[in-house]
């Protein structure tokens, strides 16, 4: 399916809501509002964060969305909504209460007008598609096979099953479903 947005919902500081589990499924419920549909949503996930960040463990989900938006438009209510739940971008690796990233937009390719990842300062990143990091990332891979088992890598058409077989048994191992 080529027409899909995927977005990846992450949180590990409790807000008003509760729970970061709480935060994400109310972050859901709320999507519409900001003119998001939401189609289909993954499970959530408790996963460590990154390594050398010692904080909260997190808890990861992926959505498969549907739009009217333009990806930068998108983007930005994303990190509005974001902001609705007190998310204050301070440090590009500080714990957050909610975390939403623009995975994938219809498989299209956008190359980032500036740094990204560790590179990047503070502040919202600059847009790039599919979303940088998410070869690597097994909180976000193994979420994503839940919504889109036939999901493949817009740039170098891996499977979702194949980036997840690259990365290191470790690291696939450490996302484990959350309790309810």
């Amino acid at each position: 399916m080529a027409s899909r947005i995927l977005i990846a919902l992450g949180g590990n500081l409790p807000t008003v809501n509760g729970s970061p589990a709480d935060t994400i499924r109310a972050a859901l419920i709320m999507m519409p509002a900001f003119g998001i549909k939401v189609v289909a949503s993954a499970p959530l996930y408790r996963t460590p964060p990154l390594a050398g960040y010692i904080q909260p463990d997190y808890v990861n989900s992926v959505a498969v969305v549907e739009a009217a938006d333009p990806p930068r438009a998108l983007l930005d209510k994303l990190h509005r909504l974001e902001a609705h739940f007190g998310r204050v971008r301070r440090d590009r690796w500080a714990p957050r209460p909610l975390d939403l990233d623009l995975l994938d937009f219809c498989g299209e390719i956008i190359a980032p007008a500036g740094p990204t990842g560790r590179e990047a300062g503070v502040g919202p990143l600059p847009l790039a598609l599919p979303h940088p990091g998410i070869s690597g990332r097994a909180f976000v891979l193994v979420p994503l096979r839940d919504v889109a088992p036939d999901w493949r890598h817009p740039v170098t058409g891996r499977s979702v099953g194949d980036l997840i077989a690259a990365l290191p048994d470790g690291e696939v191992r450490a996302v484990r479903r959350a309790e309810s």
